[in-house]
């Protein structure tokens, strides 16, 4: 069964136009190593070991914003799987849709250096035509979160929805 998520591509979308046209997702945190083989079935085993990697990286962190950003770090990289459905804002109000299509990669020296692989649909939902429901979820705090529960609102609104063409050059 695919889950559907809202991901923020870093704060205030700064950096949705560059997943958007590289195909992929992703996150930071400040952690600055490869966690293909830290990636354990658990998020509180993960939580446990980066937590405090991740207040070494940002001094002003409290232990429970540690913890909430290692747990979004961790549903990046292992607990959104293949074929589940992404929403990420880009900027403008409206939420692009995508499938993710691999598995977890890094990219040493990037923006968002822990990342999937995403098949981005030419579909955009306008957040002004969400339920309130659906606004409210989707603009929660946080780098993540399971919006699963719309999955029919957001299939009716996806319907037929495509970005409007470039304006013509005179």
């Amino acid at each position: 069964m695919k889950t559907y998520y809202r991901l923020m591509l870093g704060k205030g979308s700064k950096f949705a136009a560059e997943c958007f046209e590289g195909g992929w997702i992703g996150a930071g945190f400040g952690i600055k190593q490869d966690l293909a083989n830290d990636l354990p079935e658990a998020w509180r085993e993960f939580n446990a070991k980066f937590i405090p990697v991740v207040l070494a990286a940002n001094p002003g962190k409290t232990k429970i914003g540690a913890g909430l950003a290692c747990g979004a770090l961790w549903t990046v990289c292992k607990g959104i799987k293949i074929g589940d459905v992404v929403l990420s804002p880009d900027g403008t109000g409206r939420y692009r849709v995508g499938e993710v299509t691999g598995a977890y990669y890094y990219e040493a020296g990037h923006v968002l250096p822990h990342r999937r692989a995403i098949h981005w649909t030419d579909t955009y939902i306008e957040r002004e035509s969400m339920s309130e429901a659906l606004r409210n979820s989707t603009g929660s705090i946080g780098t993540v979160c399971d919006i699963s529960r719309f999955v029919d609102e957001i299939g009716r609104l996806g319907e037929g929805r495509r970005p409007p063409p470039p304006p013509l050059l005179e």
